[in-house]
């Protein structure tokens, strides 16, 4: 369950998992710090008895005052699947790939980048995906102001 999983993190990576969120409506969710998202990440995918070799999803989120990325991983062999939440300075909104644990994740942190404005560090093709290349905002920022034209026509919302 979610709160053996949580513990074992918190075994592993002591101040790093910040937080086990149980809402009395929703779903469950662990919260960890940025910094060591990879090794985390690393650790969920190769240690047997967690064995999350599976990424469901990759968003993001605008959560106001900060951005917000969420993975959901899924065991396919131990049946058991988490929610890991992370949050990023909007100023500075900075973290490392996770690509090259899972593949899925290429897709996922380009649209998040291009969505939000995370940047995902050593990132092969840290590019946009849905907006023109030299698209100027993130439009699920709640902040975002989207343009009355581009590139000389009406931008119709």
């Amino acid at each position: 369950n979610i709160q053996e999983i949580h513990d074992l993190l918190k075994r592993q990576f002591n101040e790093e998992i910040l937080e086990l969120v149980t809402p009395d409506a929703g779903e469950s969710y662990i919260v960890v710090a940025p910094e060591n998202i990879l090794d985390i990440m690393q650790f969920c995918r190769d240690y047997d008895p967690l064995n999350f070799d599976y990424l469901t999803d990759l968003t993001g989120l605008d959560a106001g005052d900060k951005l917000g990325v969420v993975y959901r991983l899924l065991s396919l062999e131990l049946k058991h699947e988490v929610l890991i939440k992370t949050f990023l300075p909007k100023d500075k909104p900075n973290i490392h790939t996770i690509e090259r644990i899972w593949r899925a994740a290429d897709w996922h942190e380009r649209e998040i980048f291009d969505m939000y404005g995370v940047n995902f560090e050593g990132h092969h093709n840290m590019i946009r995906i849905l907006c023109p290349y030299d698209w100027e905002g993130h439009p699920l920022r709640k902040d975002y102001t989207p343009p009355e034209e581009y590139h000389g026509m009406k931008v119709g919302y």
